[in-house]
């Protein structure tokens, strides 16, 4: 066999490969958020019974308010922990993109490397000014290439680190306004 149509099936078996990665990365993700919302559906079904045998036992207006003001703040964790969560899976599926992004780019490389090679290997007397050209070019888009990825690594890395500077402040600001109508209600009881 030749070493072209071989390297054809080589290139058609890691295609097929890094297709089969993508898809158990994505699937996998999915799974994750689907048991992540059956158990999230589960809980808040488990709570909506317990917050309904509560509700029938309420005796006055006062009661029902120091109800609605005590369900604020575990709601808010629960919503803040329940986007983290998927934060957290949606974060895993796409670095584990990434990393099989890297790789297939790696691959590529090297055989547009191994192409060049060849073509130098085979090129005729006089053309070599013109292949080292064609290399020096093939440089400096790596180098451009690389310089734009670790830009957009850092990037998305100052963005991870905001989300969970805002994240901390959201569950600061809800603990706060949950203590605050904790206040407001035991003012009122005593009144």
């Amino acid at each position: 066999m030749s070493a072209i149509p071989q390297q054809v099936l080589n290139s058609q078996k890691a295609a097929i490969e890094a297709l089969v990665s993508i898809q158990n990365s994505v699937f996998g993700g999915f799974e994750k958020l689907v048991d992540l919302n059956l158990k999230a559906l589960k809980a808040t079904l488990d709570d909506v019974s317990d917050k309904s045998q509560q509700v029938a036992n309420i005796k006055d207006a006062q009661e029902a308010v120091a109800m609605t003001s005590n369900m604020v703040q575990p709601n808010a964790d629960k919503a803040m922990a329940y986007s983290k969560h998927v934060y957290d899976i949606v974060s895993s599926v796409q670095a584990d993109l990434a990393k099989l992004g890297e790789a297939h780019l790696a691959e590529g490389k090297k055989h547009m490397h191994d192409a060049i090679d060849q073509l130098t290997q085979h090129a005729p007397a006089g053309s070599e000014s013109a292949v080292a050209m064609l290399k020096s070019g093939i440089a400096q888009a790596n180098t451009a290439f690389d310089s734009m990825t670790k830009a957009t690594k850092q990037a998305a890395e100052a963005a991870e680190k905001n989300l969970a500077a805002a994240t901390s402040a959201t569950f600061k600001a809800a603990g706060e306004a949950a203590e605050v109508a904790k206040s407001a209600t035991r003012g009122r009881r005593t009144a």
